[in-house]
């Protein structure tokens, strides 16, 4: 089988390929690649094709490491016709790298199950040469399926769940997509305070939210207020059949009443979740990525209040793994520096070395 990378700079065309796609993620999509230049990092974006069709489309990142080296990674991706491609590809992304280009790192968008205690053992060690190996993005997540009825996905929250949704609509919370920018900031930059976690420059997600609208995506935000503030909300990107929540928090209502009295608990971060899925359902979407659950569970982590958050949504725990193909021979030992780098980061802004989410 030979495939080549067909390299494109029209958007609509690329994003017109990666939506239709089955095997596919927004975070292959145009938008996404344009706020990673905000980064420093360069977007290449290229169509695959076999025998004069489409059968693929890869947005790959080039990231800059020190003078005379540099890595490729493509976030979520590639996308495919079908996963059977992926130990053919290897020829056809060695033809297009540079020199100086290292390393190159892909992360199928196929979801596989993680609910077995030994799912993680079960995962596929290679696709022809490439290697199973750490991903940039969150590799062990939660999705929910989007096809089921209304009524049927109301029955399948937890009993806590449904009771704090059924709460936040008695007492008048209201939650949707919103284009209050000013106020998601506020709730994301709160949160990530609290929890010790990194973000990055502001225009990163502002070019996203641009971008993400601008071919064939989308790219929004959700919101759940209670008496006109927002307390919890969520920064979303979505392409072909799925929706993914990026990023998001919430925050403590300190408000008081004329009384004096505190203002009651609202719920409003349930309301925010069982919204956002019924925004995404009613929009067409049938999956919808939560984003991010710890593979080692530690009560004693902000993580862990996440993933119990989300699995009150859903249970169904799926992995994403990364695979590497090597494409220099210093690639082990660049590996290895950026595994330090990681830790070094982790340890300086967070007080650990445990990856965020």
């Amino acid at each position: 089988m030979r495939l080549t990378l067909e390299e494109t700079t029209d958007p609509h065309v690329y994003d017109d390929a990666v939506r239709n796609l089955p095997i596919t993620s927004a975070l292959q999509g145009w938008g996404y690649g344009e706020a990673r230049r905000v980064l420093g990092q360069v977007p290449v974006r290229y169509l695959i094709r076999q025998d004069g069709r489409t059968v693929g489309a890869v947005q790959l990142i080039r990231k800059r490491l020190i003078p005379g080296f540099s890595t490729l990674y493509a976030p979520r991706g590639p996308a495919l016709e079908s996963l059977e491609l992926l130990p053919h590809l290897a020829p056809a992304f060695k033809k297009v790298a540079r020199p100086t280009d290292a390393l190159l790192k892909i992360e199928p968008p196929a979801p596989l199950d993680a609910s077995a205690d030994d799912s993680y053992d079960a995962l596929p060690a290679s696709y022809g040469p490439f290697t199973r190996a750490g991903t940039e993005q969150p590799e062990h997540t939660i999705i929910a399926d989007l096809t089921r009825s209304e009524d049927q996905m109301l029955k399948d929250l937890s009993s806590m769940a449904r009771r704090n949704v059924r709460t936040a609509e008695k007492l008048g919370v209201v939650a949707g997509r919103d284009d209050d920018f000013e106020a998601f900031w506020e709730i994301f930059t709160a949160t990530n305070e609290r929890a010790k976690l990194g973000a990055f420059p502001r225009a990163y997600y502002e070019t996203m939210l641009r971008e993400g609208n601008a071919h064939g995506g989308e790219a929004y935000i959700v919101l759940s207020r209670y008496q006109g503030k927002a307390l919890a909300g969520g920064f979303f990107i979505a392409m072909g059949k799925g929706t993914y929540y990026l990023f998001g928090g919430s925050v403590r209502d300190d408000r008081v009443g004329e009384d004096g009295a505190p203002f009651k608990d609202s719920k409003a971060p349930d309301a925010f979740y069982w919204h956002a899925m019924l925004d995404a359902k009613r929009r067409g979407y049938e999956l919808f990525d939560f984003w991010g659950i710890p593979r080692v569970l530690d009560e004693s982590k902000h993580s862990y209040g996440v993933f119990k958050m989300k699995l009150k949504f859903s249970e169904q725990r799926v992995w994403y793994p990364a695979y590497d193909l090597n494409l220099n021979p210093a690639a082990p030992a660049i590996v290895k520096a950026l595994r330090w780098r990681k830790t070094q980061n982790n340890l300086r802004k967070r007080g650990s070395a445990d990856d965020v989410l």
